[in-house]
């Protein structure tokens, strides 16, 4: 496993700790913070926008810093929107009422990988009350869509935040 691969396995296996924890506490032990400028509209419409990975991904040079001006304006829209999106829950130690996960593009056997790409996974946050049963199979998940730039360290590892309602 090359040194980027593995870095990029580390960052999102910390990203899946930091979500299962008291994010209060986890702020203060690991320095991780979210940005002030997080975006969540508030919900307006009930129809849910079929998407893929494809429809959130964003032109981004290697090893440059992501800024918000990179986001396309398709992009844009479909935060606050309730979208319905289809990828893989990323392994976590926790088998069944996962409150909170990591939905990946791929299940990590392919090119793509952990991490490999900003776009390429979504922090997700089960609604009040609702859980998600982690599967080795691909999953659609449903649930309001939005920005939330999450730093360790002072690198960026996620972006993307999903309110999650629903998990087929």
């Amino acid at each position: 496993m090359n040194t980027n691969r593995l870095f990029c396995v580390v960052v999102l296996m910390l990203l899946s700790a930091i979500l299962g924890c008291n994010r209060q506490q986890t702020v203060a032990a690991s320095g991780v913070r979210e940005a002030s400028d997080d975006v969540q509209a508030p919900r307006t419409v009930s129809r849910i926008v079929d998407c893929t990975f494809d429809n959130i991904k964003f032109d981004m040079a290697d090893q440059a810093t992501f800024e918000r001006t990179l986001l396309t304006p398709k992009i844009e829209q479909l935060f606050g929107q309730r979208i319905r999106i289809r990828g893989y829950i990323f392994p976590t130690l926790k088998r069944k009422g996962l409150k909170q996960f990591i939905l990946v593009r791929d299940n990590l056997e392919c090119c793509f990988g952990p991490g490999a790409a900003l776009f390429d996974c979504i922090a997700v946050e089960m609604e009040a009350g609702k859980t998600a049963e982690y599967s080795f199979r691909p999953v659609i998940v449903e649930g309001t869509f939005g920005l939330n730039v999450q730093e360790f360290n002072g690198t960026i590892v996620a972006i993307y935040r999903m309110s999650g309602e629903n998990v087929e």
